[in-house]
């Protein structure tokens, strides 16, 4: 078995880890970082599961791709690395989290702290060529990620936030006499006004964690982030 992550899900994806299929994406992916600009940095890129173990797991919240442009990605959906601009999608978010939970803004987009609270932050494909939205869909990490959420359901207890077609593509996937989906269209800018603002998907996730025996999410974060810090202290 591989220990790609370090963690309890080396045991729960060991098997697609020592599958032919990864074994063609890693080669796929040695080439693409040899050759090409790839987001995030190698060492990035199973992040969400490093900062959130399988049994720590809460929530989800799923994305479809890092973001491609420089100095952003770091493993976690919806996240940037410190210093880097909001994004207009996470700006929207956090315009949700300061009606829904009376969310203080922040001037940051790093979202670690609510990874090492139990939000596995996953986009369904874990790397992506600069420039290129989208570029690794298909080539192998739909397997891995698949099997996350397929372990995550059989386990239980978990709320899957689903923004958006992409992400609710995965329901089939979700066992939802165990756990629970919020949905709602994406909070992007093209999409935000129709549907996602006033949905208050932080508050009732807290309310199902809460109905469950889980301790909630504080989902306020730091004022500052003055330094990269994705490990569990």
């Amino acid at each position: 078995m591989k220990n790609l992550i370090h963690n309890h899900w080396d045991e729960i994806l060991g098997p697609v880890f020592d599958s032919p299929r990864y074994r063609q994406l890693h080669d796929f992916l040695k080439q693409e970082y040899r050759t090409k600009i790839i987001y995030p940095e190698m060492h990035h890129i199973f992040t969400a599961f490093q900062l959130t173990d399988f049994a720590d797991v809460k929530v989800v919240i799923l994305g479809q791709d890092p973001y491609h442009n420089p100095g952003q990605a770091h493993g976690l959906s919806f996240s940037v690395l410190p210093g880097a601009p909001i994004p207009p999608s996470l700006r929207n978010i956090y315009k949700e989290l300061m009606t829904d939970v009376q969310f203080k803004p922040v001037q940051h987009g790093y979202l670690a702290d609510w990874a090492k609270q139990g939000v596995l932050l996953l986009n369904a494909v874990l790397t992506v060529p600069a420039g290129h939205a989208n570029g690794h869909a298909g080539k192998g990490w739909e397997q891995v990620t698949d099997a996350a959420i397929g372990a995550l359901s059989a386990r239980g207890h978990v709320v899957f936030i689903l923004w958006g077609s992409y992400a609710q593509k995965k329901i089939p996937l979700i066992d939802q006499t165990r756990n629970f989906i919020l949905r709602s269209v994406h909070p992007s800018p093209l999409s935000a006004s129709r549907g996602f603002f006033g949905t208050r998907p932080f508050s009732k996730t807290n309310e199902f964690l809460k109905s469950w025996g889980v301790t909630p999410i504080d989902w306020q974060l730091p004022a500052k982030v003055t330094a990269l810090d994705e490990r569990k202290n």
